[in-house]
C-alpha cells in the first residue's frame, strides 16, 4: 500500500515544482508528510484491529471446540441412559410375563385346593351329623334306663343332658341336671363347667345375682381353668345388667390383666370402652 501512495504521489510533486513557487512546494511537501503521518498511524492501528481479531477468532475457536466436545459427551450419556432404559424395560416387560404366569399357576392350585377342601367339609360335616345322632339315640337310651332304674346315668350322660336342656331353652330343667351332676360327681373335671352353665341359666332367665354367684363360684375355686375367664366376663355383664358399674369395671379389669392373651381380654376391653 505505501508503494501504490509513493507512485502516485511522485508525478504529482514534479508536476507542482515545474509550476508552483518554492512557497507552495514547501507547503505541499508539509500536506505530504502529514499524508505520510497520517496513513503510518493508520497502517499501525489496522495491524493492532487485526491482531485483536485474530486472537478474538483464535479464542471463539476455541470455546466452540470446547462447546462442542462438550454437546457431543452430553449427547454419549444421553444414548447411554436411552440404551440403559431401553434393556430395563425389556426385563421388567420379561419379569411381568413371568410374574403373569407365576400368578395364574397359584389361582389354579388355590382353585383345586377349595375344591377338594369343600369335598372334605362335606365328608367331615356327613360324619358329625351322624356321629352326632348316634350320642343323641345313646343320650336317650341312657336316660331312658335312668329313668326306668335299670341303670344309674353316668356323669357325662348326666352333664350333657343338662347342656340339651339348656340349648332347648328349658332352663329350670338344666339348672336341676347340671346340679345333680355336680352333687354326685364333686371331683369330675367338669365341675367348673357345670358351674358356669348354671351361671348361665340365670343370665338367660335375667336373674343376674343368681348368676354372679354361679360364675363366682367358678372364679374362686376353679381360676386355672378354661371357663375361668368366660365366668369372669359374664359376671361382669350381669353386674353391668344390674348398674353395678363400679364392679363390672373391678372384673373387667381383673381379665385383662389375669388372663391378657385370652378372647376374653379381648371382649372385656371392648366392654370397658362402653361403660367408661
Amino acid at each position: 500500500m505505501n508503494r501504490v501512495i509513493k507512485l502516485t504521489l511522485v508525478p504529482l510533486i514534479f508536476g507542482l515544482a515545474g509550476c508552483a513557487t518554492q512557497g507552495s512546494l514547501e507547503s505541499t511537501r508539509g500536506d505530504i508528510d502529514a499524508v505520510k503521518t497520517r496513513l503510518f498511524s493508520l497502517e499501525k492501528e489496522l495491524g493492532s484491529v487485526r491482531r485483536e481479531t485474530r486472537e478474538q477468532v483464535g479464542t471463539l475457536e476455541t470455546g466452540l471446540r470446547a462447546d462442542v466436545s462438550a454437546v457431543r459427551k452430553i449427547s454419549a450419556d444421553i444414548q447411554a441412559n436411552i440404551d440403559s432404559t431401553q434393556a430395563e424395560m425389556q426385563a421388567l416387560n420379561g419379569k411381568l410375563d413371568d410374574m403373569a404366569i407365576t400368578a395364574k399357576q397359584p389361582g389354579e392350585e388355590l382353585t383345586r385346593y377349595r375344591n377338594d377342601a369343600d369335598k372334605r367339609i362335606m365328608l367331615i360335616e356327613d360324619r358329625i351329623l351322624k356321629l352326632q345322632g348316634s350320642v343323641d339315640e345313646l343320650n336317650k337310651k341312657l336316660t331312658e334306663a335312668a329313668r326306668q332304674k335299670e341303670i344309674p346315668a353316668s356323669p357325662d350322660a348326666l352333664y350333657l343332658k343338662g347342656l340339651d336342656l339348656f340349648k332347648n331353652g328349658d332352663m329350670p330343667a338344666a339348672r336341676e341336671s347340671l346340679q345333680k351332676f355336680i352333687e354326685q360327681n364333686p371331683n369330675h373335671e367338669l365341675i367348673a363347667n357345670a358351674h358356669y352353665w348354671i351361671g348361665e341359666t340365670y343370665y338367660s332367665e335375667k336373674t343376674y345375682e343368681s348368676a354372679i354367684l354361679s360364675f363366682q363360684e367358678v372364679i374362686k375355686n376353679f381360676p386355672d381353668k378354661e371357663k375361668a375367664p368366660a365366668a369372669m366376663l359374664k359376671q361382669a355383664m350381669s353386674f353391668q345388667a344390674i348398674n353395678d358399674l363400679k364392679s363390672a369395671r373391678y372384673v373387667l379389669k381383673k381379665i385383662v390383666d389375669s388372663y391378657p392373651k385370652s378372647e376374653e381380654a379381648k371382649k372385656a376391653k371392648d366392654l370397658q370402652k362402653e361403660i367408661k
